[in-house]
């Protein structure tokens, strides 16, 4: 045993045997490690199929081939086709066909050129992977290389590479993309007459395709059916009938159903670079494209104002899944109207559609009930002016109907109490992305559109508070902080649930909001509501940005929200481009198409107490308030303020005046609950509220009791920076500076840096010229009372 050990060893020390054994573990380690990883890196087409799978769109791969992602199924009908064409005994052979190559040399020997290369479909996949020139050793290194895939992978997973991966024809590569580019369906749609013709296409896809040589084509298609007839994979008549089908003359389109999402879908995966670029979305394809039909109506009425662009989302709630995505219309045809902009995704100015959020806040932490008057008089902050749609005031509002109808001046009082740097906050975890300044930089605006959101986030913040309200029962009254999400397009595993006490807001206050967005009575131009009657219950908000630039609508129901914007993707502005003239009616249209709710958002009972609310300012009933009722509101409630505006004042026995002790005996005066608005408030409110009672005057006898100054001064405030205007002709105008008097008609003295200007009684507006610079306006009334501001006029100049 010993002297044949060491003969071995003397062999392997020869330089013959060790040249040999080392080309031989230099081809093993080839062997193993012939195959690429991956197989196929070759750029893929993007590629959107429907919540059915029915293909919504794709865009051609980088390189300019349409070549769709790897496809691990392969139709049975190509299976057998592709088999009997190229690879009878695909299913026996370990990657290479002896017979087959020897029946392909004797052919071409036979021939004096080369006829058939003889290679298998698995060969194929080396070559199309590889992508190797034809030469003899080129195919050796294939047949090696196939034996290798063949032990890696199984038979099916190679006819998937196969099918994923040969040419057919022109620019287009693979099963998938040849059936959509040449018969306008999915190969499990096709017929045993079209696949045929494709499974022919591989073999010479430079000389015979679609559109060239239609009659060789059609001939090899023929006798393959004729091959599948005698191999009794179908029966005569399939095959005579399959034989009668023509061949495509040309590739046709394909579908351009959701060209917006397809072109989000490429956005998200460039920022990813991950996955598949083939997916399956959440759009239910029918209503894909009554919503662009829809829209596309409405846009040959709004063209004629010179309004290109308009954009809608439908969401479901629970999962907050996109039924409907069209980011634009499509008019690819007329570069000016920009339809290839996604405006679903566009950061646009949000107009009035966040005011509902800020309502649902102050409701959440306290600060107001649902039905507290909020000021709305001339407001001026810091230089910041705000103005009703209408230019009009009404001195005090509900805080629900100023929501219902919009109010711009009470929005931005709320938004002063409430803070902005809060609401700053509070939007970011709701998930708004796009205020990407400080909050200081937008402060009061905020609220009125000063930000920029997209339709598809505040859509999804919509939906986040319709869920929510839907889950506070299933819950058990905890929070799901995973309900405010953004809206998606393909469906994700759901995540743990993750229950909370407290949520971002309370389910109390959101359904006050909700219910505020369904009141149907909205004066002014929202009384255009009843052409949108509805037998659904919908809570709705529009939107209009500063400079008639978008108009926004969002509807919500239990279980979906349907968002639209109308505008110009260039910006420019439109005289009428407001949220209910252009956005609401095709909201309604769309909602239209949707299934009605059979039941409405309940109210939340385990978040609510049942407290005592001044019927007159909304507030918690105070002591004097003597006309209440119960009303159910969240819990934060209880901390709310208590009215501020009833008091208990002392009047004569006659109740014609205002008396104190100096003047009228205690036995002999009527002490009476008056409800009483700051002077602004109450200038205003008693002109459309005619039940409202103002204050009767002191008696002449009597000195008035510190109640507070009678006088008020509405315009300007203190510290005010103010511009005069320019009249038409250019030269300077005047500037109206308007005071409010709780006595009617009693005389105010103006008086300009301590300069008479002039007086007033009744209506208290002055039109002055100041010049540019620092002022001070002082006011005295007929009873001596004193008011003063300083205020600073603006050279526009400078």
């Amino acid at each position: 045993m010993q002297p044949r050990l060491q003969y071995l060893k003397n062999q392997f020390k020869k330089p013959k045997v060790i040249i040999i054994t080392a080309i031989l573990l230099a081809l093993s380690l080839w062997f193993a490690l012939c195959l690429s990883r991956p197989l196929f890196s070759s750029p893929t087409s993007f590629v959107i199929d429907d919540d059915a799978g029915q293909l919504l769109g794709a865009s051609i791969a980088a390189d300019g081939q349409w070549r769709f992602p790897y496809n691990d199924s392969v139709p049975e009908k190509f299976k057998q086709c592709i088999i009997a064409f190229e690879d009878k005994r695909f299913e026996h052979h370990p990657g290479f066909d002896a017979l087959a190559f020897g029946r392909a040399i004797r052919q071409n020997i036979h021939t004096g050129r080369v006829t058939s290369g003889g290679s298998t479909l698995t060969m194929q996949v080396m070559r199309l992977s590889t992508r190797h020139k034809r030469t003899i050793l080129n195919k050796i290194g294939e047949i090696f290389m196939a034996l290798r895939l063949e032990m890696g992978y199984s038979k099916k997973e190679i006819l998937a590479m196969y099918a994923s991966n040969a040419p057919f024809g022109s620019n287009v590569i693979g099963l998938d993309a040849a059936s959509w580019r040449y018969f306008g369906r999915g190969p499990d749609k096709l017929s045993w007459g079209e696949m045929a013709a494709l499974a022919v296409l591989p073999n010479s896809p430079s000389l015979v395709h679609p559109g060239k040589n239609r009659l060789i084509l059609l001939k090899k298609r023929n006798l393959l059916l004729n091959r599948l007839y005698k191999q009794g994979i179908i029966d005569s008549t399939t095959a005579k009938l399959a034989a009668f089908e023509p061949v495509p003359e040309k590739p046709v389109a394909l579908p351009q159903i959701a060209p917006h999402l397809l072109q989000r879908f490429k956005a998200d995966y460039k920022n990813k670079q991950q996955g598949l670029t083939r997916i399956t979305t959440t759009i239910k394809t029918s209503l894909q494209q009554q919503v662009a039909d829809i829209l596309e109506q409405h846009h040959q009425v709004l063209k004629a104002n010179d309004i290109n662009n308009i954009a809608a989302v439908v969401l479901d709630v629970e999962t907050g899944a996109t039924l409907a995505y069209a980011g634009n219309i499509s008019h690819r045809e007329d570069p000016e109207m920009e339809s290839d902009v996604d405006v679903v995704n566009a950061p646009r100015s949000p107009g009035s559609t966040l005011k509902p959020l800020l309502y649902a806040s102050m409701i959440h932490d306290g600060l107001i009930l649902p039905n507290s008057l909020i000021a709305d008089v001339p407001t001026q902050i810091a230089g910041y002016h705000p103005e009703n749609f209408d230019l009009s005031y009404d001195g005090a509002v509900p805080a629900s109907n100023a929501l219902s109808r919009s109010l711009n001046v009470p929005a931005v009082k709320m938004l002063q109490q409430y803070k902005y740097e809060r609401f700053y906050d509070m939007m970011k975890k709701a998930g708004v992305t796009t205020l990407k300044q400080p909050a200081d930089h937008y402060g009061l605006s905020l609220i009125l559109g000063g930000g920029e959101n997209t339709l598809w986030e505040l859509t999804g913040i919509y939906a986040g508070m319709a869920r929510v309200l839907n889950h506070y029962d299933k819950y058990r009254g905890k929070y799901n902080a995973a309900d405010y999400h953004h809206p998606v397009y393909t469906l994700a595993p759901k995540e743990e649930l993750a229950l909370e006490k407290n949520g971002l807001l309370d389910a109390g206050s959101l359904y006050y909001a909700l219910q505020a967005m369904e009141e149907v009575m909205r004066p002014g131009d929202e009384m255009l509501w009843q052409q949108f009657s509805s037998t659904q219950r919908i809570a709705w908000k529009t939107g209009t940005s500063f400079g008639f630039r978008d108009g926004w609508a969002i509807g919500i129901t239990p279980k979906y929200v349907v968002g639209v914007w109308v505008g110009n993707t260039d910006g420019e502005g439109r005289p009428g481009l407001t949220g209910i003239n252009t956005a609401a009616p095709a909201l309604f249209e769309i909602f239209r198409l949707l299934p009605a709710a059979r039941d409405w958002f309940n109210m939340p009972m385990g978040e609510m107490v049942k407290i005592s609310v001044c019927k007159e300012s909304g507030y918690r009933a105070g002591q004097y308030c003597n006309n209440t009722t119960e009303q159910f509101v969240p819990k934060t409630g209880l901390k709310a303020a208590a009215c501020p505006w009833h008091r208990l004042v002392h009047l004569s026995p006659d109740e014609h005046y205002q008396v104190t002790g100096s003047c009228e005996l205690p036995e002999n005066m009527v002490n009476k609950s008056w409800f009483v608005l700051p002077p602004s408030m109450e200038y205003y409110y008693k002109t459309k509220n005619y039940q409202y009672h103002v204050l009767p005057p002191f008696k002449a006898s009597c000195g008035e009791a510190d109640y507070g100054n009678p006088m008020e001064l509405i315009y300007p405030k203190e510290n005010a920076k103010i511009y005069v205007p320019l009249e038409s002709d250019g030269k300077r105008g005047r500037v109206v500076f308007n005071a409010a008097h709780r006595q009617p008609g009693i005389k105010i003295f103006w008086h300009l840096d301590d300069k008479y200007v002039g007086e007033t009684n009744t209506f208290h507006q002055v039109a002055l010229n100041p010049s540019a610079g620092k002022h001070k306006l002082t006011l005295v009334d007929a009873s001596g009372n004193t008011i003063s501001t300083n205020f600073e006029v603006l050279d526009k100049n400078k």
